[in-house]
């Protein structure tokens, strides 16, 4: 009997052992194929301030008498809200053709996000749902919904600059105002893992 017990445990330490190295090298796998997955600011759309759609406006003329007058009065109140989806482009190029790496699904899983306006730090936010972004070397786009009020960061500059600010934003180009600090925590196979610092997103080029 006690020969079958030594027999059982030697087969057993083997097979934990094998599954031990196997998870080692699907954490190691996972590690490496997770600083290769690239982010960047893709640009906003539906872009609300204080309820009016600013998505044609270019300048403070462009409004008309009535949205003036609804612009003026929130400004007055000391409350300007902006509502709009800032667009997040997630790049996925662990497609196997690199070294170490496999052709693996990255699922972000959560997403700890900052805004900054003119480096000037404003509201945060996450992710609603899980993100799925295959290693074939597509783009996957990430909606943040973003509410923010204007007034309360940028309320000083006076009211001219503010809904300057909003139209630049909203407009062609606007994203290069504006950068992201975020902490993602992606899963890639088993293991969901978080990024060991915060990064800065921007709008002109993928940073891993």
């Amino acid at each position: 009997m006690k020969k079958y017990i030594k027999t059982f445990l030697f087969f057993f330490g083997s097979l934990v052992l094998i599954a031990g190295c196997s998870a080692v090298k699907q954490l190691s796998d996972a590690l490496e194929n997770l600083r290769r997955v690239q982010f960047k600011i893709a640009g906003v759309t539906n872009f609300r301030l204080a309820g009016i759609d600013v998505s044609n406006k270019k300048k403070i003329s462009d409004f008309s008498v009535s949205e003036a007058l609804q612009l003026t009065n929130a400004f007055a109140s000391r409350r300007l809200v902006s509502d709009f989806i800032l667009n997040v482009d997630a790049r996925n190029p662990n497609d196997g053709s690199a070294q170490k790496t496999t052709n693996s699904t990255a699922q972000i899983t959560n997403f700890d996000w900052r805004l900054l306006i003119d480096d000037t730090p404003t509201v945060n936010g996450n992710i609603a749902s899980p993100v799925s972004v295959p290693g074939k070397g597509q783009t996957v786009v990430i909606p943040l919904a973003v509410n923010l009020d204007l007034y309360e960061f940028f309320g000083k500059a006076g009211y001219d600059r503010v809904i300057n600010l909003a139209l630049a934003i909203a407009g062609e180009g606007g994203s290069s105002r504006i950068k992201l600090d975020a902490k993602p925590t992606v899963r890639i196979g088993s293991f969901p893992i978080t990024y060991p610092g915060r990064i800065t997103i921007v709008d002109y080029e993928f940073r891993d």
